[in-house]
């Protein structure tokens, strides 16, 4: 504002402000100058005026005079403004009053814009940021300036089309039948929603009607009444108006709709959950001291009649825990497959219980609902062809077992077909793994070289004959295993099983430790286990082993040791080098083998014929598979050198009679001229038969044989050995009815029965690997000349004295073409004749080396 200083009054040409620039404000005698320090002198006119203004015009003066509104011309720009006042000399503090208050609205309006302004450079600021920041989307686009305002987006707000309004419904459809899909009571709740639904807006309706008509039913009544039409479509006939009438009739028939859908949701739902059930696969079972078979293949059926057979003896013995075991299968086929497989097999077992579940066999949840840290046992069972899967699969399922908890104390039987995997099951922690290798092929080539010992195989795998036990036994610790092997008169002793291991050969010396088992043949033992016959024997004393097995040489009976031993000595077949089953010192006989039909393991069978046979050997395989996959079998088996088998195929259909006419002759034909060897033909399916259907297998693999068989008379061909691979026995044992040359080999029966003893005592996992491994000790029927002489009758007792000396176990003999097997009793003297044959567990195939007795 104007600052009047102390100064005379001057007078204002005109009654006129003009404006005066900065230049010229200091140039003036009395500036007019905007200061802090000074005012206006309204004080000294307003004391001079005081009496003059008015109340109003007082008080706005003394407003104007304050410091807070001495700052106006600070603010203000440099226009030009001229105020004009009248002459009057009255009504100048009134116009001074209006100036003053023009001044005061300008200087807002100038706060206005200054803000303004600033406001403007904040934006222009921002969004040079924002550009140079490298926003390239421009997300703040809006903040810009007018000028760089986007173009309206030009968007089409009309209503859908029809086609798309069809689209959105069928989209919408889909998502409910995909919620009706993964849950089936889904659509039991949009029923009950809709069903509420229509009793509110029946409901209302009925009390917007009612009431027009003055009626007094509550709303309450009138909701009862419509889910009265909807419940009892009888209802709506009771409805006398016609809006009324066609409520109700609207209700009754969502209500016949409702409850028919509702119905059928219900019945779907159980059928689903009923579904589930059979399945089992979300089934927790409840079961305590049961066996799980994990897997579905040829070897179930021989599975399950084992452990029917041991638990029927279990029973009898009194060590059974139930009356009937269950049996709990688990496989990924579908139950209702399942079902039917364990009926077929289950129909003549009374005392197994088999309980089905479809799952998948890799992953932990299927075993825990399986109850799989309860079981008794697990076997897994290869359900593929290919070995490598058959060992994956096992892996896996093995793997899947680890994360449960109390798995150490549950045996894990597994069968696989490579050694190797063997030791890589074994080093998994946190199990117990007993795995049994398939040797199947190996079983088939000892049993198809010596006639009947698939029959001894068969009666040590046999629950209600003589089979293998391990039993340990407290009392007799301290004693000599000499004592031992002759003690038992109830049974056979074979051997020690000391930390984990099986010995069939101990040192006489060898003294039975509190944690060792005694391996021996009887029967199964339950609680009542063998004793011995005599228990006070001295370290030497032969003398009272001479009392009952005396050996008689020139009509006198000698009671000292030494000289029973070089007794014994000279009535044996002695070795002096030692060697192995087909090596430089123990050479095998020279054979041909005609082999028809090919598989993948085959090439085990061949490298196992190598083993036993002597060098010049031949073996011929016929079948229609073709050479490119022969060979493939071959390399992925990892076939060697073969050091005395000389191999040769022929591709043709083993059932093609002028085929097979032709393989033989050309045998026949190289032969040299007055040269016999032994000859022998050998049938192998061609097909898959593990996995499928084996009657049609067996019935191809006996035509093949009877074909061979008349060949063979035919062209006056002399055949050692005629020998079947067949699954089922029945069909075996009517053949060689007929045919008493032919001999079928049922392996694979031989191998399930030897898994299914392991379920029940997995620590004869170690013997049975021991036995059927060409590298171990195995059965072997030898002739009865290498263990007497001619007019002897020894008793078993004696024979098996002179069998320890040449490092064989005795375990029974063959007498008219019948075997005994744990003869009882065994002091008894025998009337054996040449051509009987006394069964030994040996290393040795042939004639073995003598142990060599010192004198003491």
């Amino acid at each position: 504002m104007f600052k009047l200083h102390n100064c005379p009054s001057i007078p204002i040409p005109n009654s006129r402000f003009y404006y005066i620039s900065l230049s010229n404000r200091k140039s003036l005698a009395c500036p007019c100058w905007s200061n802090h320090a000074s005012a206006f002198c309204m004080n000294d006119w307003l004391a001079k005026s005081k009496g003059n203004l008015p109340s109003i015009q007082l008080k706005t003066c003394r407003q104007l005079s304050s410091t807070r509104n001495m700052n106006i011309w600070e603010n203000l720009n440099h226009q030009p403004l001229e105020i004009y006042l009248k002459n009057s000399s009255q009504d100048f503090p009134a116009k001074i009053v209006i100036a003053s208050l023009t001044f005061y609205f300008l200087y807002k309006l100038k706060l206005l814009n200054l803000i303004g302004k600033k406001m403007g450079m904040i934006q222009e600021l921002f969004f040079f940021v924002t550009q140079t920041s490298g926003a390239q989307s421009l997300p703040f686009a809006c903040l810009s300036k007018s000028m760089n305002k986007p173009i309206p987006l030009q968007l089409d707000v009309s209503l859908p089309s029809l086609k798309d309004i069809k689209w959105s419904l069928a989209r919408l459809i889909y998502l409910f039948n995909i919620q009706l899909e993964k849950n089936v009571a889904m659509f039991f709740i949009v029923l009950l929603v809709s069903c509420f639904s229509f009793v509110m807006i029946g409901g209302f309706l009925f009390f917007k009607f009612r009431k027009r008509r003055g009626s007094t039913y509550s709303l309450e009544d009138c909701f009862w009444e419509a889910w009265a039409c909807l419940c009892s479509s009888s209802t709506h006939l009771k409805q006398r108006t016609r809006v009324e009438r066609v409520i109700g009739f609207i209700l009754a028939i969502w209500g016949i709709l409702f409850y028919s859908r509702l119905l059928s949701t219900m019945t779907e739902q159980f059928r689903n959950n009923m579904q589930r059930l059979r399945e089992g696969a979300q089934m927790q079972v409840l079961e305590t001291d049961h066996i799980i078979i994990c897997g579905v293949n040829s070897h179930l059926n021989f599975i399950l009649k084992q452990l029917d057979k041991y638990h029927e003896f279990a029973v009898r013995l009194g060590t059974a825990t139930a009356r009937r075991q269950k049996i709990l299968l688990l496989s990924d086929l579908p139950r209702k497959q399942m079902d039917k497989i364990s009926d077929n097999i289950t129909k003549d077992l009374n005392h197994i219980d088999v309980l089905t579940k479809s799952c998948s066999l890799s992953m932990t949840k299927s075993f825990e609902r399986a109850a799989a840290n309860k079981a008794r046992a697990i076997v897994i069972l290869p359900a593929k062809g290919n070995r490598y899967e058959v060992d994956t699969d096992a892996f896996l399922s093995v793997l899947a077992l680890q994360p449960l908890p109390e798995m150490t104390s549950v045996p894990t039987i597994v069968e696989v077909s490579s050694s190797n995997t063997c030791e890589l099951l074994k080093s998994i922690s946190g199990l117990r793994v007993e795995p049994v290798q398939n040797v199947a092929s190996k079983l088939f080539v000892q049993c198809s070289r010596q006639k009947g010992l698939i029959k001894i195989y068969k009666h040590l795998l046999n629950y209600r004959k003589n089979v293998f036990n391990l039993c340990s036994f407290p009392h007799l610790v301290g004693l000599k295993y000499k004592q031992l092997r002759r003690g038992f008169q109830e049974a056979v002793v074979c051997g020690l099983y000391r930390q984990g291991k099986i010995s069939f050969h101990p040192r006489d010396e060898e003294v039975l430790e509190e944690t060792d088992k005694v391996l021996f043949i009887g029967p199964v033992h339950g609680k009542k286990r063998p004793q011995l016959t005599y228990s006070n024997l001295s370290d030497d004393s032969d003398n009272a082993i001479t009392e009952s097995h005396s050996v008689e040489k020139n009509g006198q009976y000698r009671s000292n040791a030494l000289e029973i031993t070089k007794a014994r000595l000279e009535n044996i077949v002695k070795r002096t080098k030692s060697g192995s089953k087909a090596s430089d010192w123990s050479l095998g006989p020279k054979e041909c083998i005609l082999m028809l039909g090919w598989r993948a393991d085959i090439v085990e069978m061949i490298e196992e014929y190598d083993n036993y046979l002597g060098p010049g050997s031949t073996l011929e395989v016929l079948s229609d598979v073709p050479m490119d996959d022969r060979h493939t079998a071959s390399r992925l088996a990892g076939q060697g050198k073969l050091k005395n088998v000389k191999v040769s195929h022929r591709i043709g259909n083993p059932m093609d009679y002028d085929m097979l006419t032709d393989t033989i002759a050309n045998i026949q034909k190289s032969f040299k001229q007055g040269e016999e060897f032994p000859f022998s033909i050998v049938v192998i399916s061609d097909r898959e038969w593990l996995l499928g259907d084996a009657s049609k297998a067996d019935k191809q693999s006996v035509y093949s044989l009877l074909l061979a068989e008349n060949i063979c008379n035919k062209l006056g061909v002399k055949v050692q050995n005629l020998v079947a691979e067949i699954v089922d026995s029945k069909l075996g044992k009517q053949i060689t009815r007929i045919k008493p040359s032919l001999t079928y080999i049922a392996s694979e029966e031989v191998m399930s029965l030897v898994t299914a003893q392991v379920a029940e005592n997995s620590e004869l996992n170690e013997v049975w690997k021991d036995i059927l491994n060409v590298d171990g000790d195995e059965i072997y029927v030898k002739d009865i000349g290498l263990y007497m002489k001619e007019g002897e009758r020894p008793s078993f007792a004696e024979l098996s004295e002179r069998a320890h000396l040449r490092r064989e176990v005795a375990i029974g003999y063959v007498k008219n073409k019948k075997k005994v097997i744990n003869p009882i009793p065994k002091s008894e003297p025998l009337s054996l004749e040449p051509g009987d044959l006394l069964i030994v567990i040996s290393e040795l195939e042939r004639e073995q080396p003598v142990i060599t007795v010192q004198a003491k």
